[in-house]
């Protein structure tokens, strides 16, 4: 007997196809979703990793440029009004509101600093909302994947109780199939939780650090107005 049941559970398909296609209609709906969360979240990855090592070397050639020497007036007309970098869109808001504060006779506005850093604070916030679109999402896929494959495989496992009543046999054959697509569920679930939340961590880290290098240009340049401004 024992022969034969070790025959049985050796014809059967193990492979991860296989599970898929002998599970339930709602264990194969939790496995579709999981698998597509992982595609997007690896995309998100993807994509963030490109952008902010793009936003880094940006932020390194505009910062080479800024101290370069070269007066700040000459450097905004290079960049131009809307320039497509982090850095040059912040020092852009700052140098444009600088010089729409200037009178036509060559005063300067009452609370011209104020303005600027309003300026400058609009346009890193922007450019925050633009670096840190998408993490949400790695952050929900993290936390609820789990879950969800958890959820597959109490429905699997029910399921494969549910076979065992009704063919009255609790051998290796009947048992093993329900509790190996079952169990499926959750692999996928953690496949997906585990790296989402392993590069949000890390992708959101990296944003801060960008942001943060903006505000402190953002600083260091309104100091720079403001000491024209005293002088």
């Amino acid at each position: 007997m024992e022969a034969e049941t070790l025959a049985l559970a050796k014809e059967i398909d193990f492979s991860m196809w296989g599970l898929f296609a002998r599970a339930t209609l709602t264990v194969k709906l939790v496995m579709v979703m999981l698998v597509i969360s992982s595609f997007w979240s690896w995309s998100i990855i993807i994509q963030k990793t490109i952008q902010y090592r793009a936003a880094k070397a940006e932020a390194d050639r505009f910062d080479r440029a800024f101290w370069s020497g070269e007066p700040l007036d000459g450097l905004f007309d290079q960049i131009g009004a809307e320039p497509e970098g982090a850095s040059e869109k912040v020092f852009a808001a700052g140098m444009s509101e600088w010089r729409r504060s200037h009178r036509e006779d060559g005063g300067l506005i009452p609370g011209a600093t104020a303005r600027i850093d309003r300026s400058m604070d609009v346009a890193i916030a922007k450019e925050a909302d633009r670096l840190q679109k998408g993490l949400t999402v790695l952050a929900t896929v993290g936390s609820s994947t789990p879950f969800i494959g958890l959820f597959g495989t109490v429905i699997g496992i029910m399921h494969a109780f549910i076979e065992i009543a009704e063919q009255q046999n609790t051998n290796l054959a009947v048992v093993a199939p329900g509790i190996a697509e079952a169990l499926l569920a959750t692999g996928l679930g953690l496949l997906a939780a585990i790296p989402a939340v392993i590069f949000y961590n890390k992708l959101n880290a990296d944003s801060e650090r960008l942001i943060g290098t903006q505000e402190a240009f953002a600083d260091e340049f309104a100091t720079i107005l403001s000491r024209q401004l005293d002088s």
